[in-house]
């Protein structure tokens, strides 16, 4: 389970956590993709936002899913 959710409401809404639910029903290619893809948007385009450090610090968030995902692998092989 990534350990840093954004601090934001509606994700605490549901009993599952949306990242983790995407983790247990993707391949693990398919999740690193996932991550990598976010990475990229938000470090991308942050300069061009009314709010660049919050694109910069979501960026991190899933740099640090991603981080953990690898440190430990996956929950199961698809």
């Amino acid at each position: 389970m990534p350990t840093s959710r954004p601090d934001v409401k509606h994700y605490s809404r549901g009993s599952v956590q949306p990242i983790d639910f995407m983790e247990g029903s993707f391949t693990p290619d398919e999740y690193r993709g996932y991550l990598k893809g976010n990475i990229i948007k938000y470090v991308s385009r942050y300069r061009y936002k009314g709010t660049p450090i919050d694109d910069l610090e979501k960026a991190r968030t899933y740099l640090g899913w991603l981080l953990e995902f690898e440190r430990r692998g996956p929950r199961r092989e698809k």
